[in-house]
């Protein structure tokens, strides 16, 4: 299995993951896939996605795979008047990680981080390690923790 730099991040803070590996599809970027392909509870299988606020500039929010993040809900989160999502065009210069490979962990810079706070109710969550085709599990707790992120209500 490939070592992704989201793997290394998280030795080195001494967080616990398991990592497993997934057929990545071009035509199916979505989480469904890797639920599909896992057979996970898309409850536990969050996604990344950057946003940039009016006010605040990049921040990353992390939801379950089958929702849709409240752009409200996620202003009011971060504190700002309005927010909207980056173009995919710019996810690489802003993250280093590519679509279908962006991780919370590692990112080029330390982005304010929000999590879906259904996060919490699990043991364990699924997100992508850093690489297509990699997804990372993790306690919720320490992860966010190790982020200085928040969890909050954010999803639609």
């Amino acid at each position: 299995m490939v070592k992704t730099n989201a793997m290394r991040i998280l030795e080195q803070a001494g967080i616990p993951y398991r990592a497993q590996e997934y057929e990545f599809d071009e035509d199916h970027l979505g989480g469904d896939h890797v639920v599909a392909q896992l057979g996970l509870d898309p409850d536990t299988c969050f996604k990344t996605l950057v946003a940039r606020g009016e006010k605040k500039g990049i921040m990353v929010f992390c939801i379950p795979v089958n929702e849709e993040l409240d752009l409200k809900k996620a202003a009011a989160a971060a504190k700002d008047k309005k927010i909207e999502m980056v173009h995919v065009k710019e996810l690489l210069g802003l993250t280093g990680y590519i679509r279908g490979g962006c991780s919370p962990v590692g990112m080029k810079k330390k982005y304010p981080t929000y999590f879906e706070e259904t996060a919490l109710l699990f043991d364990e969550i699924y997100l992508s390690g850093g690489a297509r085709g990699v997804q990372i599990i993790v306690n919720p707790e320490q992860l966010i923790e190790y982020l200085g992120a928040a969890a909050c209500e954010i999803v639609k």
